[in-house]
């Protein structure tokens, strides 16, 4: 089983028709908090389940969860919004569900949208943190893929 811990998971292409680099406002805290369209290319062969987090390695008490979501079937390859069948977990904000940039004003902070693909389904409940998920893909990641983008308050 290929996982992190080996070190040859397969490559994921990660794309957004709303993100070029950087973050539109109507994406953060400071417009309508949407969640931005993602994309990605075909999962490795014996993916179970897909998971995306949202992370913020930039933010000054460490790296910040923005987003999670998990039990994403393998078959999809663009989310608009989260399918029913999914779950979501708690964001660094305390809340379910995305929480756009919003960062202290100063220096851009870069966001890193990660999909996962795995090859187990992980029957994670909704509203659980970042450590839950990381403890039960560890060894489980058979591809990865990122989209950094960034944002800066004016």
């Amino acid at each position: 089983m290929n996982g992190p811990n080996q070190g040859h998971s397969s490559p994921l292409t990660v794309t957004s028709p709303d993100l070029s680099g950087s973050f539109p406002r109507e994406f953060t805290c400071d417009g309508a908090n949407r969640l931005p369209r993602l994309q990605w290319s075909p999962p490795p062969a014996g993916t179970q389940e897909l998971a995306i987090e949202m992370l913020d390695p930039d933010a000054p008490g460490g790296t910040f969860t923005h987003w999670l979501v998990y039990g994403l079937p393998p078959g999809i390859s663009a989310l608009a919004a989260v399918p029913a069948n999914a779950a979501e977990g708690v964001n660094d904000f305390g809340r379910r569900g995305y929480g756009g940039p919003c960062p202290p004003r100063g220096a851009a902070h870069h966001y890193h949208f990660v999909v996962l693909a795995l090859d187990t389904r992980l029957g994670l409940a909704a509203g659980a943190t970042r450590s839950d998920l990381e403890a039960r893909i560890s060894g489980h990641v058979l591809g990865t893929g990122e989209l950094v983008a960034a944002y800066q308050r004016a």
